[in-house]
């Protein structure tokens, strides 16, 4: 399972909630892409370091376009239902919110962060691209 690999970025290495997804799912799934890319989704951590939405999700969707878009979104059929289904699943697991200022509150522990947050993001990419693999 995806969420086998977050201790391993995420209190090992110490990354924050996109980067620990990102890290996750490019070593789960195959996807290909080397350490200095990952710091692509690095300020997406904290809600974009605002609070506003949260990077998890955000990393989550990154994934999805590694997956699902050959060379520009615009010409994937295939993007914007997987990304509506994870949204969809992501807000059903997390207080019906994408915010991180909503979802933290709940969420966070002092002692282990957003692992909660993280632990959900995973199950979501993991289930929605089930579903939709299931549709297609």
């Amino acid at each position: 399972m995806l969420k086998d690999l977050i201790e391993k970025y995420y209190f090992t290495g110490n990354y924050n909630c996109a980067e620990t997804v990102l890290h996750a799912a490019n070593e789960y799934y195959g996807l290909g892409l080397p350490e200095r890319e990952m710091k692509l989704v690095s300020g997406f951590g904290a809600g974009m370091q605002t609070g506003n939405v949260c990077g998890a999700l955000l990393a989550a969707i990154s994934v999805l376009s590694m997956r699902y878009v050959e060379t520009k979104a615009h010409e994937s059929a295939e993007i914007k239902p997987v990304t509506t289904l994870l949204t969809e699943k992501f807000m059903n697991a997390l207080n019906g919110s994408l915010l991180c200022r909503e979802i933290k509150p709940a969420y966070f522990r002092e002692e282990v962060r957003c692992l909660a947050t993280v632990q959900a993001a995973c199950d979501v990419i993991e289930k929605a691209i089930r579903e939709y693999e299931e549709t297609k």
